[in-house]
């Protein structure tokens, strides 16, 4: 099988030209802040409404989802995948491992975006994407915690 020739920026481009509310999470959103870390999938949290979209933007790139989006919706997540992955969260929200609720809505309302090549790629706040590293808390993401908290600080 020949891997695909994927490319972030066109895909991100696409992404956002569809309207889709799409927040990139997990470390590929540490990778666009400029913090060191490695990462080889793409995570993104999408709104509910927007799975289909997503889907028809995805397909343009030979990316294919591992659930229906009634599944989906279901699962709170799926997967769209080739040699390239990409984990997709369709909840309306998440619970961080002390309770707290992390609501996409609310997340979407306080984004902020990051500029590659001449695309904006949302992100959720910093504050916000150190609650979505709360959710599981593995050591990880802990430590994804550890860096975006010294982003936050201003230099003494």
């Amino acid at each position: 099988m020949e891997p695909s020739a994927f490319d972030e920026i066109a895909f991100f481009t696409a992404v956002s030209a569809s309207n889709v509310r799409a927040l990139v999470i997990g470390r590929r959103a540490l990778v666009l802040l400029g913090l060191p870390v490695l990462t080889a999938d793409y995570d993104f949290w999408i709104a509910i409404d927007d799975i289909e979209a997503l889907n028809v933007v995805a397909a343009r790139f030979d990316l294919h989802p591992t659930h229906s989006p009634a599944e989906a919706r279901g699962r709170g997540r799926y997967v769209l995948e080739n040699d390239e992955h990409v984990d997709v969260l369709v909840a309306r929200s998440l619970t961080t491992v002390d309770g707290r609720a992390v609501e996409f809505e609310r997340l979407w309302q306080r984004r902020h975006a990051v500029r590659l090549d001449d695309v904006d790629i949302q992100l959720p706040s910093i504050e916000d994407l150190i609650l979505t590293k709360q959710v599981a808390s593995r050591p990880k993401d802990l430590e994804d915690i550890r860096l975006l908290r010294a982003l936050k600080e201003p230099l003494a």
